[in-house]
């Protein structure tokens, strides 16, 4: 008896629709799964201990986390002195909310008022931090695309920009940041020249090598009709790279998301990282989860929109079927 349908374990072979949705589905469910193992069940993995009576152990809070060897060490204590132990419940570490937990986060951190005046809300946090990310990428692409396409497109030119972009990709951005800070000031600039830097060497090569997968046939007939230099790239190299191109930007846009958090650190804390700081350092950790969930949220749907659309725009492509 086959337990799984042959599609799932052919290689190349497209699954049903069917196959296709429970699959996505699972991809979430699995980890959150996980998570609520984890969570709910003692047996798995909880090393503290809550406490819930003190006894007559001064030093005990009720709510206090504790490690299990300590706890069981005064419960013996306590009991050799013919007092009354502490009592408590198997308990994860603080850092590690439940994901009720994370989910009441995740809500009240919008519909509840910052306890400072002076603090932004979550969703002024988010539409800063996009702001940075939509800045840097801009940029990016400004300088990137062009090029990417001229260095696939010439060979001199390849010469002349990919050796020291392969030198440059390999150093890491984040050391950029005391520099970004002394030439641009401590807010929003040098944030988004982190963001830039980390995503523009990286987007020189990938979009160089993808306009060396041009079919060389298409080149040829284009020499034949006439074509060359800006002609060349205009009605040629260009239309015929842009949904491949289009695909490289949508995995590069995420490539630049990851350098969020680092460059947010940079000048003064701000944006969406400030709210994740802030909230660590109070170790409110069921808020510190709620907000990268909603950066992986933020994420996706941008992904999946940016998918839909290229969709539309490129619906003879293969890539997009």
């Amino acid at each position: 008896m086959q337990l799984l349908p042959k599609s799932w374990l052919t290689p190349r072979v497209p699954l049903d629709t069917h196959s296709n949705y429970s699959l996505v589905i699972a991809s979430f469910l699995l980890p959150l799964l996980l998570w609520s193992l984890i969570s709910y069940v003692p047996q798995i993995w909880h090393p503290k201990i809550e406490i819930t009576d003190s006894g007559d152990a001064g030093y005990l809070r009720v709510g206090m986390l504790v490690d299990k060897e300590i706890f069981y060490k005064e419960v013996d204590k306590k009991l050799a002195e013919e007092k009354l132990p502490p009592q408590g419940t198997s308990s994860n570490p603080v850092y590690l909310p439940a994901p009720h937990e994370v989910g009441v986060a995740l809500y009240t951190a919008f519909t509840t008022p910052p306890k400072r005046s002076n603090e932004p809300w979550l969703h002024e946090s988010l539409l800063h931090s996009i702001q940075i990310i939509a800045l840097g990428f801009f940029w990016a692409v400004i300088i990137g695309v062009p090029l990417g396409i001229l260095a696939g497109s010439y060979e001199s030119i390849s010469k002349l920009v990919e050796p020291f972009t392969e030198f440059f990709r390999y150093l890491p951005a984040p050391a950029f940041g005391a520099l970004a800070v002394a030439i641009l000031g401590i807010y929003d600039a040098p944030k988004v020249a982190i963001i830039f830097i980390g995503t523009v060497f990286q987007m020189i090569l990938i979009v160089a090598n993808t306009t060396r997968k041009l079919s060389p046939a298409l080149i040829e007939a284009g020499l034949t009709l006439g074509c060359n230099g800006l002609s060349m790239l205009k009605r040629i190299i260009v239309p015929g790279v842009l949904p491949d191109l289009y695909r490289d930007m949508r995995i590069l846009l995420g490539w630049a998301w990851t350098y969020l958090i680092v460059a947010e650190l940079i000048g003064t804390s701000s944006g969406i990282t400030w709210f994740i700081t802030q909230q660590a350092r109070y170790k409110n950790f069921d808020n510190v989860f709620a907000a990268i969930l909603i950066i992986g949220i933020i994420g996706l749907l941008t992904d999946l929109i940016l998918a839909w659309l290229g969709r539309r725009l490129f619906p003879w492509h293969s890539s997009n079927q």
